[in-house]
């Protein structure tokens, strides 16, 4: 029993190995690519966050512009011929939807299509210079393997770029910096409106409207890079301002900096408002369409088909309203308007958008398959919001493959808990192999996180003896590197408590005694590796290179937790192990 645990260890420590950021969508095709040869002499850097030097937002320098290239039909061998523009061997991967952030400028190249030995992307087939359909949203990045041509010289020095995090509205966050391909946050010692500025300007705003401090946005994650910083507003970095660095006992994560920009006013409030609610945060949403026979806008109603937190997320936003608590698909109760037309369908939105208006939508036709207003869409706003953030340095301690015996498999696979070739298993002869991890899970916002129905509607569960507050709260997916899914779990809620919390804070959730669940701010839910179903089941995974993607699920006051963990695995051949390697990554946005 020792031996064959060692071995799986083995294998697990050489299988898993960066965090990276995940988001999905969808590629579209495009016209006949033509052969680009020839042209002026190009050159390619990388960007983005958060990324190593190896990896980022692939951008390219086209008739004195700097550019970005469309991720549709992007190949691996697309990334090969990119990565040696780079000076690097080979490429281990590539990423798309812009996981790297998106980029500004043009979009020089779409449709994409290398052989993979090309000397140069320009030999490669595609649409042409600048001709594409594409957003930034949709720029391509590569993970090129961190080995240099023999004889080339590194130029792709890495920027350090300001980000916001944790804020409701554009232009308002966490101050965080990239330092040493780690990002950290800011410590709020001196801080004032003209250090504030620097950062909004160097983020495209205005000047600073507030400097905030005490961790108003939220309290982040790992190292505190800058401490007691002294711009005179004119700096156009804020790392070209005199700070201190940072000691033990300078700082902690509760004195973390913010900011409010001056932003440019936009008017998205004007095309939007909430009716029938019992407060100004709350109500079925109307948005204006056109101008009336009275000269004022003309309003109507959202189909409720596909409406959720994300769609809601961006209507707070909107409206101004902060964070989405609740997207509501039924809104009969808040049947207090004479507006009764619906005229918009099929809204899907991202999350980040500014308003709805930016989103998805049927745009020539209403489709909606429930057209009554009690079917419109509703949200509910709220002015703070739980933060959670995986602490993934603990899925590298904790990682091994366990080959368990269907016996002991009864309840995981009355709950869903294994891939669906188990029903045909041999029961209870056999075993099914597990990739298991512990999963701990910090809530670092402004608000405590809970489960969205309250306690009358939790379900028991016999076999385990617990009650399920949510469905699912976790997704965990087994990606090859061009992001097929090949296998999947779950962690689902079978308790969410208060297990540890900083020192100054104390405990309000604990599951004993049909208890109310849930994990207060500066607290975090702890779940073992050996709990069942915290696992994946790769018993059908081919041995081979594949990513394993964590997506937090819908939290009380806030989107989705987006998919923003990644680590690579290695080889996932039977009776070895894998580890983990790299920083936590923020799911904060």
């Amino acid at each position: 029993m020792r031996s064959s645990s060692a071995w799986a260890w083995q294998e697990l420590l050489a299988l898993l190995c960066s965090v990276w950021l995940w988001v999905c969508a969808a590629q579209r095709s495009g016209p006949t690519p033509t052969a680009q040869s020839q042209g002026p002499k190009l050159k390619f850097r990388l960007a983005g966050y958060p990324r190593k030097h190896n990896e980022g937002r692939i951008e390219v320098f086209y008739n004195e512009e700097w550019g970005t290239i469309c991720d549709d039909d992007f190949t691996l061998a697309n990334a090969h011929v990119l990565c040696r523009h780079l000076g690097f061997v080979a490429a281990t991967g590539w990423a798309h939807s812009a996981k790297y952030g998106k980029g500004i400028g043009r979009v020089w190249l779409d449709n994409v299509n290398c052989g993979g030995s090309e000397k140069s992307i320009a030999d490669c087939k595609s649409r042409g210079w600048g001709n594409s359909d594409c957003s930034h949203e949709e720029d391509a990045g590569v993970i090129c393997k961190d080995e240099h041509i023999p004889g080339y010289v590194d130029s792709n020095v890495i920027e350090q770029r300001v980000r916001l995090k944790g804020g409701a509205k554009a232009g308002e966050g966490r101050v965080e910096v990239l330092k040493n391909s780690e990002w950290g946050t800011v410590c709020d010692d001196r801080w004032n409106l003209l250090t504030a500025s620097v950062v909004c300007r160097e983020l495209g705003f205005g000047s600073a409207k507030e400097a905030l401090t005490g961790a108003r946005m939220g309290q982040g994650m790992g190292p505190i890079h800058m401490n007691e910083v002294q711009c005179t507003g004119s700096e156009k970095l804020l790392w070209s301002c005199p700070y201190k660095n940072i000691t033990a006992e300078d700082c902690k994560h509760s004195e973390d900096a913010g900011v409010r920009c001056n932003i440019p006013y936009m008017g998205y409030e004007t095309t939007i408002r909430l009716s029938g609610g019992r407060s100004r945060f709350e109500g079925r949403v109307e948005v204006a369409l056109g101008t009336g026979s009275s000269g004022g806008p003309t309003w109507g109603l959202i189909c409720g088909d596909g409406w959720g937190t994300l769609e809601a997320m961006v209507a707070c936003r909107q409206l101004g309203l902060g964070f989405a608590n609740h997207g509501l698909q039924e809104t009969w109760y808040w049947d207090a308007s004479n507006v009764t037309e619906m005229v918009l369908s099929g809204v899907r939105c991202a999350g980040h958008e500014m308003a709805l208006s930016h989103c998805h939508h049927h745009r020539n036709s209403l489709n909606c398959k429930r057209t009554g207003t009690r079917f419109a869409a509703g949200v509910i706003c709220s002015e703070t919001a739980s933060d959670l953030l995986l602490h993934a340095p603990l899925v590298q301690e904790t990682a091994y493959i366990e080959d368990r015996p269907l016996h002991m498999l009864y309840c995981a696979a009355e709950e869903n808990c294994l891939s669906s070739t188990a029903r045909n298993a041999n029961w209870p002869y056999g075993h099914r192999r597990l990739l298991r991890f512990s999963s701990q899970i910090h809530n670092n916002g402004r608000a405590d996180f809970r489960p969205k129905a309250g306690r009358h509607s939790w379900v028991w569960h016999e076999c385990h003896r617990h009650y399920h507050s949510m469905d699912i709260f976790t997704h965990y997916d087994l990606l090859t590197p061009n992001g097929t899914k090949v296998a999947e779990g779950h962690k689902a809620s079978f308790c969410l408590e208060d297990t540890e919390c900083q020192e100054d804070v104390a405990k309000r959730y604990e599951c004993a005694n049909f208890g109310e669940q849930g994990i207060t701010v500066g607290c975090w839910d702890l779940y073992r590796h050996d709990i069942d179903c915290q696992w994946i089941d790769i018993t059908d995974v081919q041995p081979g290179n594949y990513i394993l993607q964590v997506c937090g699920g819908r939290t009380e006051a806030a989107a989705p937790s987006p998919c923003g963990h990644k680590m690579q695995e290695h080889d996932s051949h039977p009776g070895k192990a894998s580890g983990v390697h790299g920083p936590a990554a923020s799911s904060q946005d």
